[in-house]
């Protein structure tokens, strides 16, 4: 399993730069430790989330092979989920597409952008994306080979869609406040979207 840097136990505040944005490398599965989905049972928002009590993973790659739990607190729907095996290792979930990786419910955060759909995991992961497309100057610190802003299509990047998108990530920020189904976007419904499986696999050895 490749690594990259462990969270930082002890954030410091945010301070985006409203004109120039650094990519460091961040990966996808940075924001996979909560997501807000459309509850199976009531078409309201509910979350997804590791399990209670479990140890704070060494690597960001670890979130992919944590049981989740998805909970809803609108009609209490509850379910569980836990890595696959293979050969005596667990199978990982693959962030992407508009499905949360683990119990592929549509993501809650979604919207028609540019004619497309625009979607967010949470509430910090639209913030990051907000960063990036509102930024006029980009830089690059490390290798785009799995680098979440390297990796985002091409219409999110171009500067003349910078402020539909930046339109549409407020719209998320305001469906992040609302939870009942009556409030669920138009946009948050199954396509079958999810990516391939790469294949990640971790040996057990840890407390999962």
């Amino acid at each position: 399993m490749n690594s990259e840097p462990a969270p930082d136990p002890h954030p410091g505040p945010a301070r985006p730069d409203p004109v120039r944005h650094r990519d460091h490398g961040m990966w996808l599965v940075r924001f996979t430790g909560r997501i807000l989905v459309v509850c199976p049972r009531c078409g309201g928002r509910a979350i997804v989330v590791p399990l209670p009590r479990l140890a704070e993973p060494k690597y960001f790659s670890a979130l992919l092979f944590q049981p989740r739990r998805l909970a809803c607190a609108g009609c209490g729907a509850v379910a569980e989920w836990v890595a696959g095996e293979r050969d005596g290792a667990l199978v990982g979930a693959v962030p992407g597409g508009t499905e949360d990786p683990f119990f592929r419910r549509p993501l809650w955060l979604q919207t028609r952008c540019a004619g497309r759909i625009l979607w967010a995991y949470d509430e910090e992961h639209l913030e990051a994306l907000a960063a990036y497309v509102g930024a006029r100057l980009r830089e690059r610190r490390t290798s785009p080979t799995r680098a979440m802003f390297a990796r985002l299509p091409a219409w999110m990047k171009s500067a003349r869609r910078r402020d539909e998108v930046l339109a549409g990530l407020e719209t998320l920020r305001g469906l992040a406040r609302l939870q009942a189904p009556a409030d669920r976007s138009d946009a948050a419904h199954e396509r079958g979207d999810r990516p391939r499986h790469h294949g990640s696999v971790l040996f057990r050895g840890g407390p999962y």
